[in-house]
């Protein structure tokens, strides 16, 4: 019979220090749920309903409904409908696991034949600007504080303004700065053209334009990365891994912004990219330090190209 871990949770609220303007809408408060296995492993399911995962309360149904002891037979067939649930509860066992593990190691033994290989290195930091005319205000502060990558929300208002602000901050940033530009999938087809013609017309380095389309139109989205200089990433298109796999399926090659967060299950995300050598830039949910330590583990052993990983967003909330 498994070993059973010993469970429990409990249910967090944050605030935004502003409030996240999306075309989604506005994010004024972030909820997640903290689990615990075995006394010492620590997992944070943190969904995104209106991204792609399961909502708050599919999750906390879920936690509700488990045993007081849960096995790893039980965390490894958590259903593929509540990503953000794989993702908290594999973090934690593997959490659990190192802790224990560390435990265990004999007493002045050989550290090179007992510690654990050291971590990849940490990749770059970007940094999530306001959306509007606020980003004009930020960017340099963040700029003293060592970001060299910046990303801005637009599909937010009307192009004509967007277009003129976008002006204005591509001419202010320095040359070394990176700009990302994330619709959030709300852009028109004839929008997504002219935003790509024009950062195709500028010198500025436009990383990338993050999904210009809704999800169902990925076919034009994929269109308009073979006429274009300036790359497209997906993001909600590859939500989940399901999602991820479906769209490299149908013949993505470009950018995945993956998630890890509510991407799913992390053993098997790490093998679809392992296998396939993805061009992955990945990103923060607004999770806390728990959920952000596992991204990042997997960002650093997952990024190919040493892009900047979308988790400097700690000055958008409270404290934890």
């Amino acid at each position: 019979m498994s070993q059973g871990y010993r469970f429990d949770f409990r249910s967090y609220r944050r605030r935004f220090l502003q409030p996240l303007v999306t075309r989604h809408g506005i994010w004024t408060t972030r909820e997640g749920i903290i689990i615990r296995l075995g006394g010492c492993g620590y997992g944070e399911i943190a969904p995104i309903s209106w991204f792609g995962s399961e909502t708050l309360e599919q999750a906390l149904d879920f936690c509700r409904q488990l045993p007081a002891e849960v096995t790893q037979e039980m965390i490894f067939s958590i259903p593929n409908n509540l990503p953000a649930c794989q993702f908290g509860f594999e973090s934690a066992l593997t959490e659990m696991k190192r802790w224990r593990n560390q435990e265990n190691k004999p007493k002045n033994s050989n550290p090179s034949l007992t510690s654990s290989p050291l971590p990849p290195a940490p990749c770059p930091l970007a940094s999530l600007l306001p959306a509007g005319e606020a980003a004009l205000n930020q960017w340099e502060r963040l700029w003293k504080q060592g970001y060299r990558t910046f990303k801005w929300k637009i599909g937010v208002d009307a192009i004509s303004q967007e277009l003129k602000i976008f002006e204005l901050l591509t001419r202010s940033l320095p040359p070394a700065a990176k700009l990302r530009l994330d619709a959030n999938g709300g852009l028109s087809y004839e929008e997504a053209k002219q935003w790509l013609g024009i950062c195709d017309d500028i010198s500025a380095n436009i990383e990338f334009l993050e999904q210009p389309l809704p999800v169902e139109q990925f076919s034009a989205m994929l269109e308009l990365s073979l006429n274009f200089k300036t790359a497209i990433a997906l993001d909600e298109s590859v939500a989940t891994l399901q999602q991820l796999k479906h769209c490299f399926q149908q013949g993505w090659r470009g950018i995945f912004v993956i998630k890890p967060g509510i991407a799913g299950s992390p053993s098997r995300l790490r093998e679809f990219c392992q296998k396939h050598q993805i061009d992955a830039v990945f990103s923060s949910v607004f999770e806390t330090e728990i959920g952000r330590q596992a991204a990042l583990q997997l960002a650093a052993e997952l990024s190919l190209t040493n892009r900047a990983v979308g988790f400097g967003i700690n000055h958008f909330l409270e404290p934890a």
